[in-house]
């Protein structure tokens, strides 16, 4: 056998087999029926290059074919025509919807969470934190899906991320929750209240039990004439006007400033109210204006209708008192229990606002109105009736009601409440009468006895005892 050729190793078969490869992969069974002048050449030129090596043919040896992956076209993302891989329909439905099912959970879990601080549950904080992180997770496991399938468009992923109709159960299984949630925040918040509601009702009967015990003591106080009792009621009534004149005080300093935005001259509609008048300092003239706010609100305070209806020779202080009596107090009971804004609003008809709508057409008149509030910018200026500028509204409200409040007070006393003012020119009196300009500042320094300017707010007497007249002097026609 040492004569003969070696026969070819499997190795050095293989090898001859790369070189043929590396030019072009040739598959020996060929689909086409009939190949190409290329395809042939080239096989030909394969079967040259094994033909070359001095080889003997080896019965049934077996040849293994090696067919190479299919390959594709391969693209620059950052080519302008690169195009992404397609997405399926059905992967992209399913992932969606795990994305709007774990926001949806997380939605409910932070719901949780923030109703878990009020009151303080240590234990739902601590859970309901450990699902937000899980959420979160899921979020990013999601994000790492979507990016794979980019990677591997054939990859089922179906098994990892559930169908869509599982994600849509889930969705709505965390709605729910987090309406649960909202509903049992919600009827925690009724509980509260209505056990407030509970203690604001027995306190709300205690108030009326001893309001009702109040207004029997003063409806006795009222009919009895006990020195003690008397002094009662003037001490009530004294208190009630020093109210009303506060109020007015407010209502006349808003009307002023209201007059200098628009314009006017105080001096001189200070003389159109009381001419010819000297005033001690310039700012006096405020008085005037006082004065003339004061004396309208008081106008018919001697009548039982307060001069509402116009009937005022008819019902005088005094000739239908022991009838108007309990009337009057009933009234000023209901009044004093509510508030005149809600009054006026739930009952535009009452006898109150009637008395409002009255006195305000005394006080302003439409041209006097037309002339403050033209020059005001449109979101202040409300409405063209009475009720107009609403902090004006208010202040002149609270002034007529404190005033309407005082003469139901004072047909409901008995002895019976009278009222006065001093004509302008009388002599000033102590007993009757009190300096406006020096209240409370002493006597006046003059020798000379002064003489009464005008009223500012008017007097009132019960039974014997006297409420001064609160009166501006002038020393023009001052004499020794």
């Amino acid at each position: 056998m040492e004569g003969s050729t070696k026969p070819p190793q499997i190795s050095e078969m293989f090898q001859k087999f790369a070189i043929a490869f590396k030019a072009k992969t040739i598959e020996f069974f060929a689909e086409e029926d009939e190949p190409s002048a290329a395809t042939a050449t080239a096989t030909t030129e394969e079967f040259t290059l094994l033909d070359s090596a001095e080889e003997e043919f080896i019965p049934d040896q077996k040849v293994v074919v090696i067919k190479p992956d299919p390959t594709y076209p391969t693209q620059n993302p950052s080519s302008p025509n690169y195009s992404s891989p397609p997405i399926n329909p059905q992967f992209a439905e399913s992932l969606i919807s795990s994305l709007f099912a774990t926001l949806s959970s997380f939605e409910a879990s932070y719901l949780q969470l923030q109703t878990a601080h009020v009151p303080f549950d240590e234990e739902t904080i601590r859970t309901t934190d450990k699902a937000l992180v899980s959420h979160f997770h899921r979020v990013s496991d999601l994000r790492r899906i979507y990016t794979n399938s980019r990677r591997s468009p054939g990859f089922n992923f179906d098994s990892v991320i559930g169908s869509s109709l599982e994600a849509q159960v889930q969705e709505n299984q965390s709605k729910l929750r987090a309406l649960e949630t909202m509903f049992n925040r919600l009827q925690a918040d009724i509980d509260v209240k209505d056990d407030e509601v509970l203690v604001l009702k027995k306190k709300l009967g205690e108030i009326q039990q001893e309001n009702f015990r109040l207004s029997t003591r003063l409806t006795k106080n009222f009919r009895s004439n006990s020195p003690a009792d008397v002094e009662l009621i003037l001490r009530v009534f004294d208190s009630m006007l020093r109210d009303a004149c506060k109020s007015s005080y407010v209502f006349t300093k808003l009307l002023i400033d209201l007059m200098k935005r628009a314009g006017w001259d105080l001096d001189l509609a200070a003389n159109s109210v009381y001419s010819d008048l000297e005033y001690s300092k310039n700012r006096h003239n405020r008085y005037a204006f006082l004065s003339f706010v004061s004396l309208a609100m008081f106008r018919g305070f001697d009548c039982e209708n307060f001069g509402v209806d116009g009937e005022e020779e008819a019902l005088c202080n005094g000739d239908s008192y022991n009838r108007s009596k309990n009337s009057s107090l009933r009234q000023l009971i209901e009044h004093v229990a509510g508030n005149p804004m809600e009054i006026l609003s739930m009952n535009p008809k009452c006898d109150f606002s009637r008395f409002c709508e009255k006195k305000y057409e005394q006080l302003i008149h439409p041209a006097m109105e037309s002339s403050i509030f033209r020059n005001f910018d449109r979101r202040e200026a409300v409405l063209d009736s009475w009720r107009s500028l609403s902090v004006f509204y208010q202040s002149f409200v609270k002034m007529s009601s404190s005033i309407w409040v005082l003469h139901k007070l004072a047909y409901s006393f008995n002895p019976i409440v009278e009222i006065f003012q001093v004509e302008r020119g009388a002599d000033f009196s102590m007993v009757y009468m009190e300096d406006v300009a020096r209240k409370g500042k002493g006597t006046l320094p003059s020798k000379c006895r002064p003489k009464v300017g005008f009223t500012v707010v008017p007097g009132f007497k019960i039974g014997r005892t006297i409420i001064q007249a609160q009166v501006y002097l002038t020393s023009l026609k001052c004499t020794e």
